[in-house]
């Protein structure tokens, strides 16, 4: 058993008797120090404190004028001393470790995804992440990164990519082949998604949808000629940039909180850097949780 040491301080006329008053009670006394000719100084073991205020019951501090001796404590000598340094801060030190716990704990979690050089292929990359267990708001599983690299490599014109986590987000780097990055899209401009357009700019091509019209997947916004003026077209490259409003609604069973249920819906849209989530509200149902959310997505043709 460790034995802790409490130097203590005895001010009073002749303090050595006060030392023999103590040894006859039992205290072992060590390291004995006259500072004054009224005040010694010592070390006692810190089990022997209390037999030693039942001594000289004024030692709690007291400021009785009236008492032959005074006894105060001056703290802990050696691993005493330490002791009571951490009793002093333990809020402090469960505050540092919780802090480092939730931290790593984080650490593990996937909080977004984070595109690098080409983002054309952000669907297909939700899908890969997604297929190989990495969620939003989920533990990250590790090892998946050389089949998620795989599936994308696959892609069209996708000269290089790479997966990794950083901090709490997943990286993906993706670079397309120097030969495509200008190529130049043919034919009419199509929706890639289904909702209701808020902005149309047509730079080249004959706008075939306005404001406020209502589109569904694969229905032409632009076509790819040119009204001339005896009635003809003249077949041109369209370009164009749309965005259209989008709803997304759907019951997710399998989640057991909204943040899962959120993490499911967001991945499934895919979204690009260039949308925009505008609302988003989750409900709990009797089968699971139903999600819907509101957002902007920006389509373009060679703009």
């Amino acid at each position: 058993m460790v034995t802790l040491y409490e130097r203590i301080q005895i001010d009073g006329i002749m303090p050595e008797r006060a030392l023999l008053r103590l040894k006859r009670a039992g205290v072992e006394l060590y390291d004995i120090q006259k500072l004054q000719p009224k005040r010694l100084c010592l070390q006692v073991k810190r089990k022997d404190l209390p037999r030693i205020f039942s001594v000289y019951p004024n030692a709690d501090y007291g400021e009785d004028t009236n008492a032959l001796y005074r006894v105060t404590k001056l703290g802990g000598v050696g691993l005493a001393k330490w002791v009571d340094f951490c009793k002093n801060r333990v809020g402090f030190l469960l505050g540092a470790l919780a802090f480092c716990i939730l931290t790593l704990a984080a650490d593990s979690f996937v909080f977004g995804v984070e595109f690098v050089g080409a983002d054309v292929y952000a669907r297909e990359t939700a899908q890969a992440l997604e297929e190989n267990g990495v969620k939003l708001f989920a533990p990250y599983k590790k090892g998946r990164e050389d089949l998620i690299t795989a599936k994308l490599l696959s892609l069209d014109f996708v000269e290089f990519c790479s997966v990794k986590k950083v901090g709490g987000r997943i990286r993906v780097e993706t670079r397309l082949s120097p030969f495509t990055e200008n190529r130049i899209c043919k034919g009419e401009m199509k929706a890639k998604h289904e909702g209701e357009i808020v902005s149309l700019t047509v730079l080249r091509g004959s706008a075939l949808k306005k404001v406020g019209d209502a589109v569904g997947v694969g229905e032409t916004l632009v076509g790819n000629w040119l009204s001339t003026e005896e009635g003809g077209q003249v077949r041109v490259e369209a370009i164009a940039r749309v965005q259209i409003a989008c709803v997304y609604e759907g019951e997710h069973m399998d989640a057991q909180t909204e943040e899962e249920a959120f993490a499911a819906a967001y991945l499934s849209l895919a979204l690009g850097e260039k949308d925009e989530i505008t609302e988003s509200v989750t409900t709990k149902t009797e089968t699971g949780f139903h999600v819907k959310i509101s957002y902007v997505v920006t389509e373009s043709m060679n703009l």
